[in-house]
């Protein structure tokens, strides 16, 4: 039932990284025997960030609340994709300046050239985006980023927040609520041993 000890998971958060999209699928992960080094640039492992708490509550967007501290298992600096099996982009407004950090950006294409699997949620795409590595790729995000999607050639699909769009590698939710489908659809492409 365990993942094999050498299937490593990088994940990629920063200071108000939506706190769900960070907390619940590293300790889903974990759970599945999976190894997740979350890092975050300019921080080392140790290091905490701050999560913010993105809900729907009747406005005509999110609100934010103060999250969780929440501590980095891996230096960003030392990572190489080559060492891991997939990655996973927390959403939230980290991915906002996450997209403007060249190492980020090299990072993330590093994993899509190889076609290793690719989880974002919510705002995660928004990395996408900025890496370049969308064109004529079907995915999904928070609705806001819709036009960054199609500009750079994605196809943006919208579904509801507890839905999951699959296209080969990528895997896309726009929100939290979709995690379990996320979840299902990376682990079935980087351990599908641990979901039998």
């Amino acid at each position: 039932m365990n993942a094999p000890h050498d299937t490593r998971i990088l994940m990629i958060v920063g200071d108000y990284s939506e706190d769900y999209e960070v907390m619940v699928p590293f300790q889903a992960l974990i759970m599945l025997g999976l190894s997740v080094d979350a890092v975050c640039p300019g921080k080392r492992r140790g290091d905490v960030i701050k999560t913010a708490i993105h809900d729907f509550e009747g406005d005509q967007t999110y609100s934010e609340k103060p999250g969780h501290l929440f501590r980095l298992t891996a230096s960003f600096g030392l990572v190489e994709a080559s060492d891991y099996a997939g990655l996973y982009i927390a959403g939230g407004r980290a991915c906002e300046y996450l997209r403007l950090d060249q190492a980020v950006l090299q990072l993330v294409r590093a994993f899509a050239v190889t076609g290793k699997p690719i989880a974002a949620i919510c705002h995660g795409a928004q990395i996408l985006t900025a890496a370049g590595v969308l064109e004529g790729r079907r995915l999904t995000a928070y609705p806001a980023v819709e036009p960054e999607i199609r500009a750079v050639g994605g196809s943006f699909v919208a579904v509801a927040p507890d839905e999951t769009i699959i296209d080969g590698n990528l895997v896309t939710s726009p929100a939290w609520p979709g995690h379990p489908g996320l979840l299902r659809a990376f682990v079935q492409r980087v351990a599908p041993e641990t979901l039998s």
